[in-house]
């Protein structure tokens, strides 16, 4: 089979719907530490031995939209489900961010980062009784090339070449440019594996779930549209990542994940006793949870925490004393004690504590109001009568776009537009439907926008920043183009980390972003569950683990 490469325009269409999330969500040298582990619990308490045979009924906020692994779902509710029905060639440990084996035993890459060979794990096999071998993993990544701005799993494919059968247990993917982002891609849902019979069928037609085949740990019973996903145990399944608890068959005999799109209603149903799991735990049910003696199981989201991006095509935007005012007007720590609480950290820079290669950039993180005026009065800004900053007769009113794709953001940005009032800078808020926003983004009727990404690479700084994907904020920074671009072609972690920690130092001392708090995924648990964990990713892992009593 022949695929050919993905063209530019569509590629940038695929980053592009994956790196909505923004708008919307190894070991290192000093100087660029590894991961925190110590900000997250990813798993529920020890209660005892686990009992084989029970069912799990886990709320989710939304509908998944699509069962297909690869395809654009809601978020972490899709990936909630999808996750349980395919495995994936590495297994990132939430611990420290390394990659460890799953379904590949070993892996390695050549010098420029161009070529990745992975030796496969012999004795698996699909749900339908069918062999996972190296045909599988070329079939489909392949597919996933073919597929374009419909798969999720396209943004990992950047240079695609072909993938190469050695023999049945082993694999070579080659890329026409340096991918050394894509060991790491390859733990992601989106690149799962699905059976031949599935990539028989159109990419779209998978989204029901009808004919949606796995290697993974439970299969699909049914999946009803706003109601309900339900899945049942695998018979079988012997080969979750050994470095993982609960590497062999799943203890739970079902699993049924039912849309409650309320927050409160989730939390209801979990207080009530009627459902034993709950996702989406929004800052203002903690509490609640916690005084009725639930569990919380809960872990900071690596990748970009939440913050403002500049539209440095917009003339506020490409005034670098515009973009320092700003930032030093900007509270992240206030905004942080107002909208959420302390189980969610202020951010340290333009990546979260929990992405290996996170570098501590917080002493170039200050907010000095006093200052940030007297920037704006040296680039010749004036105030007027109405307290609010001019310059050649056009106000300092910026145009600030968000989402609702997080509760407490509406705090965030109203306090953001408070903070910066209070300087002399008159903020504009904007919010609309998803399809509005992403037009806004892509025309760039827009100043700033508030928004994260979760992604456990470092990398998802160049799929945001860089001119060569979304480009979203035409950033023209050339120093920090010629970083992104060298940490993809770097495979030793150490020096890549550090090609990270500059690119992060950049990103902040130049005012392209300022970032405020990190996004904490929290997870509550009846007392009756028990082994429910979440990945690197800070999104829950496959249930093998999870056993009610």
């Amino acid at each position: 089979m022949s695929v050919r490469p993905l063209s530019s325009r569509a590629l940038r269409v695929a980053i592009g719907l994956t790196a909505l999330g923004l708008a919307l969500s190894a070991c290192s040298s000093s100087e660029t530490p590894a991961a925190d582990p110590s900000s997250s619990t990813s798993s529920s308490a020890d209660a005892g031995t686990p009992v084989d045979g029970g069912d799990l009924t886990f709320a989710i906020g939304n509908d998944p939209i699509s069962v297909n692994p690869a395809g654009i779902g809601s978020g972490n509710d899709t990936l909630y489900v999808t996750r349980q029905i395919v495995d994936s060639l590495t297994w990132q440990d939430p611990s420290d961010g390394s990659l460890k084996p799953w379904l590949a035993t070993t892996w390695e890459a050549n010098a420029d980062q161009t070529e990745f060979t992975f030796t496969l794990r012999d004795g698996v096999t699909f749900s339908d009784g069918t062999p996972f071998t190296a045909a599988s993993v070329k079939a489909n990544f392949d597919d996933a090339v073919a597929a374009g701005a419909k798969s999720s799993a396209a943004a990992s494919f950047i240079g695609y070449k072909e993938t190469t059968v050695v023999d049945d247990h082993t694999v070579k993917v080659t890329f026409s440019t340096p991918n050394a982002a894509f060991p790491q891609a390859t733990s992601s849902v989106a690149l799962g594996f699905l059976a031949d019979s599935t990539l028989k069928l159109p990419f779209d037609d998978r989204a029901s779930g009808t004919g949606v085949i796995g290697t993974g740990p439970f299969v699909l019973d049914h999946y009803t549209k706003d109601t309900e996903t339900v899945l049942t145990a695998s018979d079988g399944y012997a080969w979750g990542p050994a470095d993982r608890k609960g590497a062999g068959a799943p203890h739970l005999a079902k699993v049924t994940f039912q849309v409650a799109p309320e927050a409160s209603v989730r939390t209801g149903s979990l207080t009530s006793g009627q459902v034993q799991a709950i996702g989406g735990v929004q800052p203002t049910d903690i509490e609640t949870l916690q005084g009725a003696g639930l569990e919380l199981v809960s872990r900071a989201n690596p990748g970009i925490p939440f913050g403002l991006t500049f539209n440095e095509s917009s003339d506020i935007g490409k005034d670098p004393a515009v973009r320092e005012a700003i930032s030093l007007a900007v509270n992240p720590t206030e905004i942080r004690d107002t909208a959420l609480s302390e189980g969610f950290k202020v951010a340290v820079g333009p990546l979260a504590s929990t992405t290996p290669g996170v570098a501590d950039e917080s002493s170039h993180l200050v907010t000095d109001p006093a200052k940030a005026a007297n920037v704006l009065e040296a680039d010749g800004w004036a105030k007027g009568s109405d307290g609010i900053y001019a310059k050649g007769g056009k106000k300092l009113a910026p145009t600030l776009a968000w989402i609702t794709n997080f509760s407490p953001n509406q705090t965030s940005v109203e306090l953001i537009q408070s903070e910066l009032k209070a300087v002399g800078i008159d903020v504009q808020l904007w919010s609309g439907a998803v399809p509005d926003f992403q037009a806004k983004l892509a025309d760039g009727s827009f100043d700033l926008v508030w928004g994260n990404l979760s992604r456990a690479d470092g990398d998802v700084l160049r799929t945001q920043y860089s001119t060569t994907a979304t480009n979203f904020y035409r950033i023209d920074d050339p120093t920090l183009e010629d970083l992104l671009t060298k940490q993809l072609a770097t495979g030793d972690v150490t020096e890549r980390n550090a090609l990270l920690a500059q690119a992060q130092e950049r990103l902040v001392t130049q005012h392209h972003v300022i970032p405020v708090h990190e996004l904490t995924t929290y997870l509550g648990l009846s007392k009756k569950a028990h082994g429910i964990e979440l990945g690197a990713d800070s999104r829950l892992d496959q249930l093998t683990t999870a056993w009610v009593d």
